[in-house]
């Protein structure tokens, strides 16, 4: 088999269109990643062994370990053979506030809150977002939906991985991330923002996936005003976007959109009713 970074080619057996024949394919890669900060770990979560760098620095801005990525004094990966660690040194202060609040997290795929050891850290308050200016056509989001999928490189060769994408008005689509795990796609966005030295305040939040409270929790972190996802959202995404200030539109298709919360921020079309909370 041959292998890249983010998958491998497997030989299977496949049965298509009534005929069977040997073939092969490419299947995304999986392996552990160990997120440690000052030599204890804080996190291993299960992910596509790309972009770790964005994901290190992600993960710890949208689970407010840091506030700002120059709080981490240096990254380093250290791959072995059971997956990846995500080595972080953390400034004094981050790392004494880490101490205290210690937790170790074994997180399979699509887990976004393994390990929290209280109610409230569950159901934490949403950083509020700023962006009340914030005004975009629903017919340019609902576009930026449909020109996704021809950058989801990975995607197109595996079928098998969530994506992420930031897009403004004026630039289009600028970055995408993928991976196994809808979570960790996200928090490879989050770092690719912060590492290109852009903010996500006047764009909107792009998503492959469905609309749970952590993935609010994360956009919010990382200041985006407008999320857009291909699937519906939960009860709780909703209410905690609506708490954030976040302008939510979800089941974004071919044939529509849904918008949930603060529509403020959406143009919709000519007589489209605009019931939904402000």
């Amino acid at each position: 088999m041959a292998k890249g970074s983010t998958f491998t080619r497997h030989w299977e057996i496949a049965w298509r269109g009534g005929q069977t024949k040997s073939t092969s394919r490419l299947v995304a890669e999986e392996t552990a990643i160990a997120l440690t900060y000052n030599g204890s770990t804080h996190a291993v979560m299960m992910g596509t062994p790309g972009d770790l760098e964005d994901f290190g620095i992600g993960f710890s801005l949208t689970e407010a370990i840091v506030e700002r990525a120059s709080e981490i004094s240096s990254i380093e990966l250290i791959p072995n053979d059971l997956g990846v660690e995500v080595r972080m040194w953390l400034d004094g202060d981050r790392a004494s506030s880490l101490a205290a609040r210690r937790r170790t997290i074994s997180g399979p795929v699509g887990c976004g809150l393994c390990g929290i050891e209280s109610l409230e850290q569950a159901r934490r308050a949403p950083a509020r977002v700023k962006g009340r200016g914030v005004v975009f056509h629903a017919r340019d989001l609902l576009g930026a939906m449909q020109a996704l999928s021809p950058h989801q490189i990975l995607n197109q060769q595996t079928r098998a991985v969530h994506a992420a994408a930031f897009w403004h008005p004026r630039g289009g689509i600028g970055l995408v991330r993928e991976d196994v795990g809808r979570h960790n796609a996200l928090d490879k966005l989050a770092g690719a923002i912060v590492r290109e030295g852009r903010s996500a305040c006047d764009g909107a939040v792009l998503l492959t996936s469905r609309v749970s409270v952590e993935m609010v929790q994360k956009a919010a972190m990382l200041g985006a005003p407008v999320i857009v996802a291909v699937s519906a959202p939960t009860a709780l995404a909703i209410k905690t976007a609506d708490e954030a200030g976040i302008t939510l539109l979800a089941i974004a298709r071919d044939d529509g959109y849904g918008v949930f919360t603060h529509p403020r921020r959406v143009l919709l079309p000519d007589g489209a009713a605009t019931h939904a909370g402000c």
